[in-house]
């Protein structure tokens, strides 16, 4: 059981997320199935947050002296962004886009980052929770298979 919350916990944790929970998992000996579950839902949980006050943190500290300048580059960013997005895309574009996104298991891509890309380009929650739970199960998938097939080479 303290397993299963150890790589809870580490699937919260941004940048490390299902990415790096998935293969401790392994590494543990945990099954496969349970293990990417449990992974999934860590990964999930601080989605709503992330969603619904990201956005209104980085608003809030657009005009704050020390992270004015920080937050200001974030909203910028993610409005030019967003705009070239929709362009290429159309608005119907992208939530496969945010799936794709946080599918595909690499650096900077998981739910936490697309989470808050949806917030900026004001995606709408349900549009955001199935595209980023669809991404997060792919991405699970993807180490889950990596991670055995690594496992299995190097004999553990």
């Amino acid at each position: 059981m303290i397993k299963y919350l150890l790589v809870f916990l580490i699937s919260m944790v941004p940048l490390i997320e299902l990415r790096g929970a998935i293969p401790i998992a392994m590494g543990m000996g945990l099954p496969a199935v349970p293990s990417i579950i449990v992974c999934a839902l860590g990964n999930m949980l601080p989605v709503p947050i992330i969603y619904f006050f990201a956005r209104k943190f980085l608003v809030w500290g657009a005009d704050k002296a020390y992270i004015g300048k920080v937050c200001r580059f974030f909203l910028d960013k993610g409005h030019i962004a967003g705009q070239k997005l929709v362009n290429k895309t159309g608005r119907g574009g992208l939530a496969v886009a945010l799936l794709i996104f946080v599918g595909i298991p690499l650096p900077g891509t998981g739910a936490w980052t697309g989470t808050l890309a949806a917030s900026l380009l004001d995606l709408g929650p349900k549009t955001t929770a199935a595209a980023v739970s669809l991404g997060v199960v792919m991405a699970g998938i993807i180490m889950l298979v990596t991670s055995g097939s690594v496992f299995h080479i190097i004999g553990l």
